[in-house]
């Protein structure tokens, strides 16, 4: 393979101050923001863009383009300066509408809202995790669909990151992952400056990095000075080389650790906690415009610096190299090239709703007595080798989680580097790196990742949830174990607030399924899903079917429907999970007692509450008294108006599951005699 020369353009230290210009003019602008992490890895940014990253401005969603992840994204400057100069679409006038509403610079850099932006960052630590995802994905895709002569996926991920990146645990946890799976494409510059918010971090922070990169099985090359944007360049050249060639016998992600000054240029704030998150103000601006004899106006960069940042069309040229490259394998392979297409953007089997149709008819007919955790499962045995892109895993709980499918294979890489590709995936006791490596997967494209571990630890991952959410991601998080109906374990394990937690995070469906048919139906609907998150809350416990007729199963895609109901119902019982069978149960002796009843079920609330008001009331009548149950904190359900709900605001206790439900009055017996003091009886 051919490396380009590393050697830097003449006027690389004209390009570097023209980031810190436009950094600290518009952080000055803001009067909001953090131009010091911007000046200070000026001279690594030009390294990489100048010399190494392989990206087109015009096309900022080519499929084979370097991804590039600044985890330290409060310095967010950075990135858009570099965007705005390279030729991206992010004009001037949007580097002066920096952090104001509406414009294409928030605070922090955000996917979907700035061309050229890959992943939401800020969270610090996420930034690097989404990118071993990013990694992970270009691998496992390369094996799928990489034939000799046709490398069709064949780029790198790049991170900047800093200290507080490396303070956070998930970074522990991803880059871990990442020295196991070697991946070598991942190449990670360290913004080492010493400095955070409080001040010097040797205070709080005095971790080896090397030796701690060293320790996970990545490569390591420095400390080198990160304002010699030479070394820094052959530093990444060093890496590329080792990405394909290996190093030491075998095939790691790479650290580059770069000495560097926070507020670089600034006579007074370089090296300065102030230079982490303020403005400079009026008069250093003045006299750091001096120290980097830097003459123009704010905002004013001069033509022939524009012109050593574009990479229009050098993109062009490469996309187009790459275009051709992709056409030749097409002819060749036209199958794989139109899968390659076709998971690329997104889009399922054309079989996909005939096959899930099918799938739900038969369980219907079936009418299994088994846990909601193995219905899951059994939606993966005929969905998981018919979905291409379906890939999976769980936090070190695949036999409880049931995350994997018949035959599926395990993702394994040997000590050397060397990688059996698999569908499914050991996380390891990782949540919430899991949960940022499936949004790093998402983000990549060509993959459809789901995870699973126990609903109670979804607090682990929960910012990595909040993300997908944010950056509306097709992730699936498989979640068992969802109530005090996993019972001896305790309150430790038993997730009584999580269920209302979740259905908190706006843009994220959650779905408690009553049996195997609605959890068919929730995986189903979590799959079509393009623009976010799903979670599955299933059960450790058997649960018994329930009789719908077609248009009740029809329904349940909208969240809620009638599972039966009498005429004028005198009463509505609300349910949801495991506890919809109690509600089924309060019904028939409602009934013999000679109560009209209305049973309700409500796999996802955050599902229902986005239909059409006529639906909700047709579901819902407004003038029928109400009475909710679920084995979990009762708050949220009082949306629904309800006369009375019964669930548990405290948390569990340790036994057997079938004594907690009576020990805590979750009971069809508890339930009938709510509903009748209700309706005054």
């Amino acid at each position: 393979m051919q490396f380009p020369a590393s050697d830097l353009p003449r006027d690389s230290a004209l390009m570097a101050n023209a980031i810190r210009a436009l950094s600290m003019d518009a952080v000055q602008k803001a009067n909001s923001g953090h131009p010091g992490m911007p000046m200070g890895m000026a001279d690594m940014a030009v390294a990489l863009w100048a010399c190494h990253l392989k990206h087109s401005p015009r096309n900022p969603h080519w499929a084979d383009r370097d991804r590039f992840v600044v985890s330290n994204g409060h310095g967010s400057m950075l990135l858009y300066s570099l965007l705005h100069l390279a030729g991206y679409d992010l004009p001037i006038q949007e580097i002066k509408n920096f952090r104001q509403l509406h414009s294409k610079t928030p605070g922090h850099p955000e996917v979907g809202v700035t061309p050229g932006v890959e992943t939401t960052t800020g969270p610090l630590g996420q930034g690097i995790t989404n990118a071993v995802g990013m990694a992970l994905a270009e691998r496992l895709l390369a094996a799928q669909f990489n034939q000799p002569g046709f490398d069709v996926v064949d780029h790198n991920t790049y991170v900047f990151l800093g200290d507080g990146c490396l303070m956070e645990g998930v970074s522990h946890e991803a880059c871990s992952l990442a020295g196991v799976w070697g991946l070598s494409k991942l190449i990670a510059l360290y913004d080492d400056n010493g400095i955070s918010i409080d001040g010097q971090v040797d205070a709080w922070f005095r971790d080896d990095t090397r030796q701690r990169f060293l320790a996970y099985g990545w490569h390591v090359i420095g400390p080198v000075d990160g304002h010699d944007a030479q070394a820094v360049s052959d530093a990444i050249a060093q890496a590329r080389r080792w990405a394909v060639e290996g190093h030491d016998g075998r095939f790691a992600p790479t650290l580059i650790i770069c000495k560097t000054q926070i507020g670089k240029g600034s006579p007074n704030r370089v090296n300065t906690a102030k230079a982490h998150g303020e403005a400079l103000g009026e008069e250093e601006i003045a006299l750091t415009r001096q120290a980097m004899d830097w003459p123009y106006a704010p905002f004013e960069i001069p033509r022939d610096v524009v012109s050593l940042w574009d990479a229009r069309q050098e993109g062009a040229r490469r996309e187009s190299e790459w275009n051709d490259l992709f056409a030749r394998y097409k002819k060749a392979f036209p199958q794989q090239a139109a899968a390659f297409i076709r998971r690329m953007k997104g889009d399922l089997p054309a079989d996909f709703s005939a096959r899930t149709e099918a799938l739900i008819a038969r369980l219907t007919s079936e009418q299994l007595t088994v846990a909601s955790r193995k219905a899951s499962q059994i939606v993966l045995d005929d969905l998981g080798p018919r979905v291409p892109g379906l890939l999976g895993g769980s936090a070190d709980l695949t036999g409880s989680n049931l995350t994997n499918w018949k035959g599926v294979a395990s993702l394994r890489v040997n000590a050397q580097g060397a990688m059996t590709a698999g569908e499914h995936i050991n996380y390891g006791v990782r949540e919430f790196g899991m949960a940022a490596v499936m949004n790093g997967v998402a983000l990549h494209g060509g993959f459809i990742p789901y995870g699973g571990t126990f609903l109670t630890f979804s607090d682990y991952s929960r910012n990595a949830i909040r993300m997908a959410a944010l950056m509306r991601l097709r992730v699936v998080h498989v979640f068992t174990h969802d109530s005090i109906g996993l019972g001896e374990d305790g309150p430790t394990h038993q997730p009584v607030e999580h269920p209302a937690s979740l259905r908190l995070i706006p843009n994220l469906h959650v779905w408690r399924p009553a049996d195997a048919v609605e959890t068919a139906v929730a995986w189903a609907e979590a799959l079509r899903r393009g623009d976010g998150p799903s979670a599955l809350l299933l059960s450790r416990q058997n649960l018994p079917p329930q009789v719908r007729d077609a248009a009740s199963a029809a329904d349940i895609a909208k969240g809620a429907y009638v599972l039966s109901s009498d005429r004028r119902p005198q009463i509505v019982l609300m349910a949801t999970g495991s506890e919809l069978s109690l509600a089924v149960q309060a019904a028939g002796h409602l009934r013999e007692q000679g109560v009209r009843v209305r049973v309700v079920s409500i796999p996802s609330t955050t599902v229902f509450d986005q239909q059409t008001a006529d639906y909700k009331a047709s579901v819902l009548p407004a003038e029928v008294p109400r009475v909710a149950v679920e084995a979990g904190v009762t708050d949220v359900w009082w949306k629904y108006q309800p006369d009375a709900v019964l669930g548990l605001d405290r948390f569990g206790e340790s036994a057997p599951a079938a004594q907690l439900f009576q020990h805590f009055g979750i009971t069809a017996d508890a339930l009938v005699a709510t509903a009748n003091a209700v309706l005054g009886r």
